[in-house]
């Protein structure tokens, strides 16, 4: 398995430290709004890459924090008129009605800045204790300059970041390019007793502290979006690799940003996108699919049209599992039934090869999606052959199909899983309503006897009627099929 290393800016084969396991640190959300696409893709992305570490059976240890104490929590704070605390708990509650609804799983640990302080400070602690840090009226800085390779991840001189810095420098530092550990208090803030007085972390340090308790020093894999390389990740690595002497994390993987009309997603240009906002126009699982469908170094453009265009994608998987389900209701004749003269087994094991080596490539779900849609065309080949009972032989090879469609599944959690069929759900917006299911096969016999009493109007009728609800019906020799239109 190759990876590409931000910090080598190449891609290197993954050893893990320990053998068979895996442990990640992903930054998660500052928790004062709503998550946008911009979160989003990290967060599908990063949850991919954990689930195929799952698939090629190795244990995996993720982490993923909530900033839940920073300056935009405070300010959001007041305009709302809400303990800051509160207002971060509230969202972390959004956040994982969002994250479920995008089929993410759940970290194995999700720590809070706020309650892992005696940690931040017992960190801070140690920096000042041996010269990388200094204390200024209630504030703690990181000296930069006391860290040598201070910029090795971002590619940044001193020289260059200097001359980039801002006009309006702390007073207070010694350096402009020193960075805060700890703030002191101001009226109206959270704030905690400290050496240094009442006051809260600043941003860079607590991560750090999480990993480290979590992980510990040396770990495998530390991901996020492109945009915390500097100064957030860089400023980890410097009061980490400080601390303790060795490698903070020895893989840094970060995605690529989402433009609208070429230009970067932020709320400074006013041109985001909340996930709720996008999730009321397009199904979950079209979102994902759609997230998934470029590779995560490359930009990915935003507009409503390629989220349209990814849904119809999906729905060609769609209709060949349907397919697939339908078969697998085919009665089994040990005698009678038509041999399907086909080398679907030789197909399925090339094509779980051709998956594992996109995954295996710096996990490239775009080609990994390729090759997703090359088996569902080879299920609808191979199950247009059948002729409405199967042998034993292709019954097997209906169920080897099946069971590599969730396997690509598992990997790329594009749809959600019944836990009492063991079979997927195609329909993510109705996931477990067994009502919508009922309703439409009824309204669909109505339709049957009416066309059987040649009632054309009125079998037109309905189906025109349900068209404009967005179900769409088919009718096959085998029979009726609906689906939900894209």
């Amino acid at each position: 398995m190759q990876i590409y290393n931000t910090l080598t800016k190449t891609k290197e084969e993954f050893i893990p430290k320990d053998k068979g396991q895996v442990s990640m640190y992903v930054c998660g959300p500052t928790t004062y709004n709503f998550i946008h696409l911009g979160n989003a893709r990290p967060l599908v992305f990063f949850d991919t890459v954990r689930r195929y570490f799952l698939y090629k059976n190795y244990q995996v240890n993720f982490v993923q924090n909530f900033t839940d104490v920073d300056d935009k929590i405070i300010n959001r704070a007041r305009e709302e008129k809400m303990d800051p605390l509160e207002l971060a708990q509230k969202y972390i509650r959004e956040f994982f009605v969002d994250a479920d609804a995008l089929n993410v799983l759940r970290a194995d640990t999700h720590p809070k800045v706020s309650e892992h302080i005696q940690e931040i400070i017992d960190l801070i602690k140690k920096l000042e204790a041996q010269g990388n840090a200094y204390a200024v009226d209630g504030n703690v800085y990181f000296a930069v300059r006391s860290f040598p390779p201070y910029g090795k991840l971002s590619g940044r001189s001193l020289e260059d970041m200097q001359a980039g810095a801002r006009v309006e420098v702390d007073p207070r530092k010694k350096d402009p390019m020193d960075f805060a550990l700890w703030k002191a208090a101001k009226p109206g803030e959270p704030s905690w007793d400290s050496p240094w007085g009442p006051g809260r972390p600043g941003w860079h340090i607590e991560c750090s502290a999480m990993a480290e308790k979590y992980l510990g020093s040396g770990f495998d894999i530390h991901g996020g979006g492109y945009d915390l390389i500097f100064p957030h990740h860089e400023n980890e690595i410097a009061q980490s690799e400080a601390a303790c002497g060795q490698p903070f994390a020895r893989y840094w993987m970060h995605n690529g940003f989402i433009t609208v009309n070429q230009e970067k997603m932020s709320k400074s240009l006013g041109n985001f996108f909340l996930v709720r906002e996008i999730l009321a126009k397009f199904p979950p699982d079209v979102v994902r699919w759609y997230l998934l469908s470029t590779h995560y170094r490359s930009p990915l453009d935003f507009d409503d049209e390629k989220l349209v265009v990814a849904g119809k994608g999906l729905d060609r998987i769609k209709t060949a599992i349907r397919l697939l389900y339908e078969a697998m209701e085919l009665p089994v004749y040990e005698e009678g039934a038509k041999p399907v003269a086909d080398n679907l087994e030789e197909k399925l094991t090339s094509l779980r090869l051709e998956f594992e080596r996109a995954m295996d490539d710096d996990f490239n779900t775009a080609l990994a999606v390729s090759v997703f849609f090359e088996l569902a065309k080879e299920v609808n080949i191979f199950v247009g052959k059948l002729d409405g009972k199967v042998t034993p032989e292709v019954k097997k090879l209906i169920d080897k199909a099946h069971a590599l469609i969730k396997d690509f599944n598992s990997v790329l959690g594009i749809l959600k899983e019944d836990k009492m069929t063991g079979r997927l759900i195609l329909d993510a917006a109705g996931a477990d309503d067994k009502l919508t299911e009922g309703l439409v096969q009824l309204i669909i016999k109505i339709r049957q006897e009416a066309r059987s009493k040649k009632d054309w109007a009125t079998a037109d009728t309905i189906r025109d009627g349900l068209k404009e609800l967005g179900v769409i019906l088919e009718d096959t020799p085998q029979g009726v099929r609906w689906k939900k239109q894209g």
